[in-house]
């Protein structure tokens, strides 16, 4: 008996249809990465054009009066680390990607879990898709990233967000599930409308697991920059990917450092932004 008559080989099935794709749909995909490559290289161009110390300065500030001292420090430190260390240009690189990958994550991630929370039968349609997201290795979402846009930035941020968007869509419609029935009682009780009660009772009463949803978000799609450096995404990616290379260790163990540096920068600022400063300065 042939063992190969039993075999199943999904690249018979997926390589026809990127083909399809591909011939069928390319002003579509040349079209979004136009955009996403626009988006990109213009955030990339601000971070870069401006000096190191001011932009480190402008960001300690920042962090200092929307968040507290202890943050505008750490702050200063993780952006001075990444310049020390001769990474300056790789980490602009990996803050640009991150940023976009994140606000784009968050702006498909956000309305699908209120709407979600709000509709049993597309939760219930939706939580096993999640499961196989988020079991599937990272590095796999790159291979149908690249196969439909080349190599290069775009099918990294791609591969980002669909690596993001799952934590945040689940904790957003967790965070929705879990807010008091009697709230939203009370809101509809002295006549409110959907808006309102989205607004003034729903987000604010749902915004610690939001929270945790943007953490995991950021720090997935962290997770994904030395994949990213694999198909020349650029950044502290592929400084990662030369040290192992190279077997360069120093470049390797900076790089990764700076990604960790890049890290706490994203969670404490986003976290203390969103928070405001007297509850996290009551932290």
């Amino acid at each position: 008996m042939n063992p190969s008559l039993f075999q199943f080989s999904p690249g018979a099935f997926l390589a026809p249809a990127v083909d399809w794709l591909n011939a069928n749909l390319h002003p579509l995909f040349a079209a979004i990465s136009s955009l996403i490559e626009t988006v990109l290289t213009s955030f990339e161009t601000a971070l870069l054009s401006v000096p190191p110390f001011v932009l480190i300065g402008i960001v300690v500030i920042l962090a200092f009066f929307l968040v507290q001292l202890r943050v505008a420090i750490l702050a200063g430190l993780a952006l001075g680390f990444c310049f020390l260390a001769g990474l300056w240009t790789a980490s602009m690189q990996t803050i640009a990607l991150v940023s976009v990958a994140v606000a784009i994550s968050v702006l498909i991630a956000f309305p699908l879990g209120i709407f979600a929370s709000r509709n049993k039968s597309v939760e219930a349609a939706v939580r096993p898709v999640l499961d196989i997201m988020q079991t599937v290795p990272p590095w796999v979402y790159l291979i149908p990233a690249v196969m439909i846009f080349s190599l290069g930035r775009v099918p990294a941020i791609i591969a980002t967000i669909v690596y993001g968007v799952p934590p945040m869509l689940r904790l957003t419609t967790l965070a929705f599930n879990q807010v008091p029935k009697d709230l939203l009682e009370l809101g509809q009780a002295i006549g409110a409308s959907p808006r309102t009660i989205l607004f003034k009772i729903e987000i604010p009463s749902a915004k610690p697991t939001l929270l945790v949803g943007l953490n995991q978000c950021i720090l997935l799609s962290l997770a994904m920059v030395v994949l990213a450096g694999l198909v020349g995404a650029g950044g502290l990616g592929a400084e990662v990917t030369r040290g192992l290379t190279r077997m360069e260790m120093g470049l390797g163990l900076r790089a990764g450092l700076a990604i960790v540096a890049v890290a706490l920068l994203f969670d404490r600022l986003s976290r203390g932004a969103l928070q405001g400063k007297r509850a996290a300065g009551a932290k």
